[in-house]
């Protein structure tokens, strides 16, 4: 697990490189695509949901990406429409876009180390 200034700084060197070089995502079987649909979203407000990650969101990583070799992945978790999202993201290679590999409503509960109880 991350402490949290290395997730702050994960962050944001990733905001900041995606407000360079844009987000591209990935969406082999379609999940993400079907997301988007079922939690009435647009491309648009899925980027916007990205940029406002927080320290309190993150759920795990860095992580091995073993299907693609995208090293490191960081989750993220973030409710949308009362539905609580799954977010998988990479820095992607240097000078190229950062790359979001799922976003999805979660298949299972995710633990939120940062984040304050209500």
């Amino acid at each position: 697990m991350a402490t949290k200034s290395e997730v702050e700084r994960f962050l944001n060197d990733f905001k900041t490189k995606m407000s360079i070089y844009q987000i591209i995502f990935l969406d082999d079987r379609g999940k993400n695509a079907q997301a988007l649909l079922d939690l009435d979203m647009s491309p648009i407000s899925r980027k916007e949901t990205i940029t406002k990650l927080k320290v309190e969101d993150y759920s795990e990583g860095p992580l091995d990406e073993k299907m693609r070799g995208i090293l490191p992945m960081w989750v993220f978790g973030k409710t949308v429409k009362k539905q609580e999202v799954y977010i998988k993201i990479s820095m992607g290679v240097e000078n190229l876009q950062t790359i979001c590999i799922s976003f999805h409503p979660s298949e299972h509960p995710m633990n939120y180390p940062f984040k304050k109880e209500k």
